[in-house]
């Protein structure tokens, strides 16, 4: 099973936020969830990514892969940058 870290959209039309979830690849974006890892709501101001770091990592370690847009939101909190330096 090849496990991916994702976005997984709620919220109305036009007022979306999206859970974080470590999912199986092979799964709908709305499927089964092994794990919530945090959320992204990007409509709001202020914070809009708040994600476990400790648990994202444990994911990124075991060999989970970031969708795209999920590696972008975790450079810009430095979570990336520290998964990189730590292998």
């Amino acid at each position: 099973m090849s496990v991916k870290i994702r976005l997984q959209r709620f919220g109305t039309k036009k007022k979306p936020f999206y859970r974080v979830a470590a999912m199986d690849s092979r799964t709908k974006r709305d499927g089964d969830v092994v794990e919530y890892l945090g959320k992204y709501q990007p409509i709001i101001n202020g914070k809009q990514f708040d994600v476990d770091e400790e648990k994202v990592l444990k994911w990124l370690k075991q060999g989970a892969q970031p969708t795209d847009t999920i590696r972008e939101l975790l450079k810009k909190e430095g979570i990336w940058q520290k998964h990189t330096s730590g292998k």
